[in-house]
């Protein structure tokens, strides 16, 4: 098949959601199909180029932040896409579009199926569905919430990434949805023989926005300064700068570390040095980094949100907490912080849990999918 992928961002701009249409596309190139994604630019980043048998084709969407997306820049994203869409399309001729988030990428796939006749998949990422994460969009879906239906109704398939964004969906949606959850190499992200460190190393990944939850790690980990740790932590964004301070006024800042934005490739370095995942999110959807975090055999103490729910064996590979809990993650914190037996074993907890996430199995699904979505 010709597949064409619609995503307003992709590697190395955006988050979790480009890095799962990523590693999609490049499966299906190793299991035969041509596969081009028609993504937004970035300055620096070259127009065209091709990754891994993946061409990415990426259009003007005065974009300025790796890390954000605003409404002017999805806009921009979509009616561009839309010309250069269909002069794709008549010039490649797709069998079947694959488009991640029904916001913005999804009004596209729509008018371009309009326009052309392609069928397309959609596959939500929960930040796309209204109540996802009301921080960020809330304000949005007041008023583009009725132009969404259509999206959703037309399209050939509707996959979530998770439970959680399944049963949110359905809520305002009444389409048939599949769960095929973010998936993860096993071969290329085995960590090898597991040690815990001697000083343990905690890692957050993420953008630093409020749905994020970052200064919470801070409160958190400063109730724990009696133990030895170091954090790092990783990603930009409008709460990184409050962040640094609120490190530095609590006298941490000899244990943190904060590199900024940071390419997928470093994100997996610095987990392979690292022993816990610790997210105290508000909102996820099935987190890229939490799958990658149990592949890398990182022990997860989380929140109990979306997707996370998924990922963590409470009491197994790591813990669960309600956002508002900054006690109980302190409490479980200090439990793998002060026991090296007890973090090993969680850390090759999650290693096990990993398997149900296996990319082979997630392709093949979508596979089977974007194929029937042809004939149909």
């Amino acid at each position: 098949m010709r597949i064409l992928v619609l995503i307003h961002e992709f590697p190395p701009v955006g988050g979790g959601g480009g890095s799962a249409a990523q590693d999609i596309s490049r499966s299906l190139v190793r299991r035969g199909h041509e596969v081009t994604v028609l993504t937004a630019h970035l300055k620096g980043l070259p127009r065209q180029e091709n990754l891994e048998g993946v061409r990415v084709m990426r259009i003007p969407s005065f974009r300025q932040q790796s890390y954000k997306a605003g409404l002017v820049t999805m806009a921009a994203y979509v009616l561009i896409g839309l010309w250069a869409g269909y002069r794709l399309v008549r010039r490649w001729h797709p069998d079947v579009i694959h488009v991640h988030f029904a916001v913005p990428a999804g009004a596209l796939a729509w008018a371009l199926s309009r326009l052309t006749g392609l069928p397309y998949v959609l596959t939500a990422h929960l930040g796309d569905v209204p109540g996802g994460v009301p921080e960020k969009t809330g304000k949005w879906f007041r008023w583009i919430f009725p132009f969404t239906r259509p999206i959703w109704r037309d399209a050939k398939r509707v996959i979530a990434v998770s439970g959680f964004t399944r049963g949110l969906a359905l809520r305002h949606y009444r389409v048939p949805i599949e769960v095929i959850p973010n998936g993860v190499d096993l071969k290329a992200l085995d960590p090898g023989e597991l040690r815990a460190n001697n000083t343990p190393r905690i890692v957050f990944a993420g953008r630093f926005m409020e749905q994020k939850n970052p200064l919470a790690l801070v409160h958190v980990l400063s109730q724990l300064q009696d133990l030895r740790w170091q954090c790092v932590m990783l990603g930009d964004g409008p709460l990184l700068e409050e962040t640094r301070r609120e490190i530095a006024a609590r006298g941490l800042a000899d244990r943190f570390t904060l590199p900024g934005w940071v390419t997928p490739q470093e994100v997996l370095d610095w987990f392979r040095r690292s022993d816990l995942l610790f997210m105290p999110s508000l909102s996820e959807g099935l987190p890229v980094v939490g799958v990658q975090a149990l592949a890398m055999g990182l022990a997860v103490v989380a929140s109990r949100v979306g997707g996370f729910v998924d990922l963590v064996n409470d009491g197994g590979n790591g813990s669960l907490h309600e956002p508002s809990d900054e006690d109980g993650m302190a409490k479980s914190l200090r439990r793998l912080l002060s026991d090296k037996r007890d973090l090993l074993r969680a850390r090759q907890c999650s290693r096990e849990l990993a398997c149900k996430f296996d990319l082979t199995e997630v392709v093949r699904a979508y596979d089977e999918l974007l194929g029937e979505a042809v004939v149909l």
